[in-house]
């Protein structure tokens, strides 16, 4: 699909394909099928799980977008009902679509891949977003030249009993800020469903999930893939029909959706805070330093240890995740670029072996001393703590090693 349209500054699609000379026409004259002659510039997409109160009220709006914006439109019903949804929906000019599996993502996944249009907008079809406010939306995305629009509830207006309080003022902020924090996608309403992207930028998107994690996958996929987002503040009105969305299951989708989709901040942050924070302990111990007029002593040795030991595994599982899996936003710190990009199971065995050896070695003067005194109780040092943190850091950095070259074939 190629973008031969673009919103005048009226907020209207021009068309410039060959035989689209369109005047004031109807929204059911400009509705297109799978068999008509000419292309649609404009593909509107709604899923629909049981909509038949909400489906009629949502297309006559799209109609009356579609009637100002006066191009040619397909409407696109990606429909798992048992009710008179498909039915309202093909009487109204939609074409109905049925995919092969289950989910909300799935639903818009299947019915973006039969799309023609140079735009696609989508939205709920439950009555929430007005269609109405579709030119609007287009002339923003023109205005800016960007790749996709956004309709932001939170920067607009919600009407009473639309959405409930604990994801108006909780639930959807608190998304929204991970997904901003992990994604850069500088957005304030990440999960508002009314958005028009064009096809490029769909194409330019990996998209795969098929639950209610697909809002979030799209912002985070334009935020990675460095496409341009901008928003406009929209009403969100109260739905017609039965709620589907479960607040507490549907939120943690997301949630984990992001967290191991962005394995640097999943992993890495916290595991080099964690040993860096152990090392340091260990190394003021060790030293002798006092903190405060307070000498670290043994205990605080074995705290740093554990924290040194921790905190390398949970970094090293950012390694692996980050070779092993496909993840959306891919570590860029020079630690997690050296390990992937340079870190042969040689050179990783190699320096595993070193750590361990000196730790062994010392460990061994330790059971010598042991032997000489008669196998008698020999007191617990720094040191030795020292050297046991040495082997099984050495030994993880062996093990980890040969893993990361199983993995990474």
């Amino acid at each position: 699909m190629s973008s031969k349209s673009k919103p005048d500054d009226t907020g209207s699609l021009q068309p410039e394909r060959e035989g689209q000379v369109i005047g004031n026409q109807s929204a059911d004259e400009l509705l297109v099928d799978r068999t008509s002659e000419f292309d649609p510039e404009l593909t509107v997409v709604m899923p629909t799980l049981n909509e038949e109160e909400g489906i009629g009220i949502c297309l006559e709006w799209i109609k009356e977008a579609i009637e100002e914006l006066q191009v040619r439109t397909e409407i696109i019903v990606s429909d798992s009902s048992t009710d008179r949804t498909p039915e309202i929906a093909r009487e109204m000019g939609a074409i109905v679509v049925e995919p092969d599996k289950g989910g909300y993502g799935y639903a818009y996944r299947y019915a973006f891949e039969r799309a023609r249009g140079d735009y696609i907008a989508m939205g709920d079809a439950d009555t929430t977003y007005d269609f109405k406010e579709i030119p609007r939306l287009l002339k923003e995305l023109e205005k800016a030249d960007a790749d996709m629009v956004m309709g932001s509830r939170l920067n607009g207006e919600i009407k009473p009993g639309a959405m409930p309080t604990l994801h108006q003022y909780i639930g959807n902020p608190m998304l929204t800020r991970f997904l901003n924090a992990f994604y850069g996608a500088g957005v304030s309403d990440a999960h508002s469903g009314f958005r028009i992207f064009t096809s490029e930028a769909y194409e330019t998107m990996d998209l795969k999930t098929s639950g209610m994690e697909f809002a979030s996958e799209m912002i985070m996929e334009a935020g990675a893939k460095d496409l341009e987002i901008v928003e406009t503040p929209i009403v969100y009105h109260e739905r017609e029909g039965e709620e589907t969305l479960e607040s507490f299951k549907d939120g943690w989708r997301h949630v984990r959706f992001m967290l191991v989709n962005a394995p640097g901040y999943l992993f890495l942050v916290p595991g080099l805070l964690m040993g860096f924070l152990g090392t340091v302990v260990m190394g003021t111990a060790a030293s002798g330093l006092a903190v405060s007029g307070v000498n670290l002593g043994i205990h605080s040795m074995i705290a740093g240890s554990l924290l040194a030991i921790v905190g390398y595994q949970v970094a090293s599982l950012g390694v692996f995740a980050s070779v092993a899996s496909d993840p959306i936003q891919k570590p860029s710190d020079p630690i997690t670029e050296r390990v992937t990009g340079s870190l042969s199971l040689e050179r990783g065995a190699t320096v595993g072996l070193m750590v361990f050896t000196a730790g062994t070695l010392y460990a061994g003067l330790l059971v010598y001393q042991w032997i000489l005194s008669g196998f008698s109780s020999i007191s617990f040092t720094i040191g030795s703590l020292g050297a046991f943190t040495a082997i099984v850091v050495g030994l993880q950095t062996v093990f980890s090693s040969f893993f990361l070259s199983a993995v990474d074939q």
